[in-house]
């Protein structure tokens, strides 16, 4: 089945850096847009960043661009988002997800999700 196992979260001082990681498996990773999505305590999902399955293209929120970057290795599995000069509100849950087309349509979805981790920036 396929998991999707994040990890690297913690707490940070504003101005600092985090390099979250994405362990993936239960599918082949290569052949999928991967993404990152993160939800700040009492808020809505709001969509981070997008890599394509090659990693060829990126895509970023206009708040992060410049400041985090979305990688990945094929070869490993693995997802990453290294985030720097990190801001009071960047503090959230994040969770890596796989994007894949809805069945039948030409729009496509996040439709597995990790568990989360969490990313705290606070003096």
């Amino acid at each position: 089945q396929v998991q999707l196992v994040e990890s690297g979260g913690g707490m940070v001082q504003p101005g600092g850096s985090l390099r979250l990681s994405c362990a993936a498996s239960g599918f082949t990773f290569s052949s999928y847009d991967m993404g990152w999505v993160r939800q700040a305590p009492g808020k809505g999902p709001e969509w981070v960043s997008t890599i394509s399955f090659a990693g060829g293209d990126t895509y970023y929120v206009d708040s992060v661009k410049g400041r985090f970057a979305i990688s990945r290795d094929n070869a490993k599995n693995t997802l990453y988002l290294q985030m720097n000069s990190l801001k009071p509100e960047d503090t959230a849950l994040y969770y890596c997800a796989r994007r894949a087309q809805v069945p039948g349509s030409g729009l496509y979805e996040y439709d597995y999700w990790g568990q989360g981790t969490q990313v705290t920036v606070s003096s």
